[in-house]
């Protein structure tokens, strides 16, 4: 019989332990990561912008892509928010059972013609830029070695970009998982120039141990 590691008993008795997992289970929610977003979720109450009369990131009738969605617990929260009128599209490279208000599409976010079928998707009545939030709490797959996993979180932190750019109305909003590292503030520097105010958030559902903050990219400008 294989011996569990420390570590992975650790983090079995930390997940019995946590209270957003048990919150999730009475909730309906398929992650804890659901609490992360509804706090995210009324955070722009302290900075909002005109177009933000409602002082919440996620609206009645906006439409919202969902980078990364797998297992689909942001996704939930964003359809529950955005209602029955707005339109919630999640892509992830592996499958998600059904969600309802919820558009699935399946493929790596970093393929061109992915991307390019998302695009297609988002598309109305030939307004490309239809999204009015992206949100990404995308990781990269770790492998233990730092410059390896610092690129990758760097190759992910530029194609939400380079989306955002490409998918945004304008004053429309970026929620982006980000991690501290050698391109942390390059990565900052460059959604200044997308959004009007950036803000980084560590929700109090993300585990203390956790080098992951959030940023909050508010009002974006072509």
């Amino acid at each position: 019989m294989t011996q569990r590691r420390p570590s992975s008993a650790r983090w079995l008795q930390e997940h019995r332990e946590d209270p957003y997992v048990a919150a999730a289970r009475r909730d309906g929610y398929r992650s804890r990561a659901a609490y992360k977003l509804l706090e995210l979720q009324t955070y722009p109450q302290e900075h909002r912008l005109p177009d933000q009369a409602g002082g919440v990131l996620l609206q009645p009738g906006m439409t919202v892509v969902d980078l990364g969605a797998a297992p689909g617990g942001w996704s939930q929260v964003a359809a529950q928010l955005v209602g029955p009128t707005g339109r919630v599209v999640a892509i992830d490279l592996l499958p998600m059972a059904p969600i309802p208000g919820v558009e699935v599409v399946e493929g790596d976010f970093l393929d061109e013609a992915i991307l390019a079928r998302l695009n297609d998707f988002l598309a109305h009545a030939g307004q490309v830029r239809s999204a009015h939030v992206i949100l990404s709490d995308m990781a990269p797959n770790m492998s233990g070695i730092p410059t390896v996993d610092q690129a990758r979180g760097e190759l992910l932190a530029e194609s939400a970009f380079q989306f955002a750019e490409a998918t945004l109305r304008s004053g429309g909003c970026l929620v982006l998982k980000v991690f501290q590292g050698s391109s942390f503030h390059a990565i900052v520097a460059q959604a200044r120039q997308l959004f009007a105010r950036v803000k980084l958030i560590k929700p109090r559902a993300s585990r203390d141990r956790s080098p992951e903050q959030y940023l909050l990219g508010l009002g974006f400008h072509r």
